[in-house]
């Protein structure tokens, strides 16, 4: 797909006319088989239990996937996937901070969510393929439920987060961008273009379980939906699969929650 060897077109350009994170370029997968097969089961099961934990979860390894492993290759695995478990109050350590970038407060608390662009919440998943997985990063707006921008990358480098967020603001500035704080959404890069779009930065903080349920919703409408039917072979196949799913998502999904109209109709008006 890319040639590291062409002489006329940059590595950057190619990246760039592909649509994925130029890290990912660079980026040599040193895990086993076996380890995916793990990942892929933990996928699963967090996308339909968001809410167990470490226990439940290698509980249901065991009893439906077959696959019997410890406390702390668990809790490890579910790390480097970047889950975080929805638990009131108290909940593992998962969220990959970096303790030296600055964090935001959390403002949307009693906040009414009335309008477009009022807040976007964006997040990360892992995106399990037949022979691997990469990840997945997309910004939502909270009040219509569309997705503004979605970015793939075949590691947790901050640089798909920040070119999502760049094409995001592209299209428009939300007043309050609000996110947890893990090292890509605190990086200088990322807060950089939201002090220069004036956007108001809100930070999820420990305890707060469901501050980011609506990009959790969407999450698992995408691997239900799409990625677990279609099993992806790389990551090109997803980005052409993805990208269809994403313009359905937008406008020709209906959602319960938005009187059975797709999101496009409530963004746009």
């Amino acid at each position: 797909m890319v040639n590291k060897e062409n002489k006329h077109i940059s590595i950057s350009r190619q990246a760039a006319l592909l649509d994925i994170s130029r890290s990912s370029l660079y980026y040599e997968p040193t895990i086993s088989e076996e380890t995916i097969l793990i990942m892929n089961a933990i996928d699963e099961i967090y996308t339909e239990f968001p809410y167990f934990g470490h226990r439940k979860t290698r509980k249901l390894l065991d009893t439906e996937h077959g696959i019997c492993i410890g406390k702390k290759r668990t809790l490890s695995l579910m790390n480097g996937m970047g889950l975080q478990t929805i638990y009131p109050k108290k909940k593992p350590n998962t969220s990959q901070a970096d303790l030296f970038h600055k964090k935001f407060p959390y403002l949307l608390k009693d906040l009414p969510i009335i309008r477009p662009n009022q807040v976007w919440g964006t997040d990360i998943t892992y995106i399990r393929l037949a022979n691997g997985f990469i990840y997945l990063t997309a910004i939502i707006d909270w009040y219509s439920r569309y997705v503004i921008s979605w970015k793939l990358s075949l590691t947790l480098e901050n640089d798909f987060c920040v070119e999502a967020l760049g094409e995001a603001l592209e299209i428009n500035i939300p007043e309050i961008h609000n996110s947890d704080q893990g090292v890509q959404f605190t990086s200088a890069d990322y807060i950089a273009l939201l002090e220069a779009a004036k956007s108001l930065i809100s930070m999820d903080s420990r305890g707060r379980c469901f501050d980011n349920i609506f990009t959790e919703r969407l999450w698992r409408s995408v691997k239900q939906e799409n990625i677990y039917i279609q099993d992806y072979n790389n990551m090109s196949e997803a980005q052409i699969g993805l990208t269809k799913y994403f313009k359905d998502y937008n406008e020709r999904r209906p959602h319960q929650s938005l009187s059975e109209k797709v999101p496009a109709e409530i963004y746009f008006t």
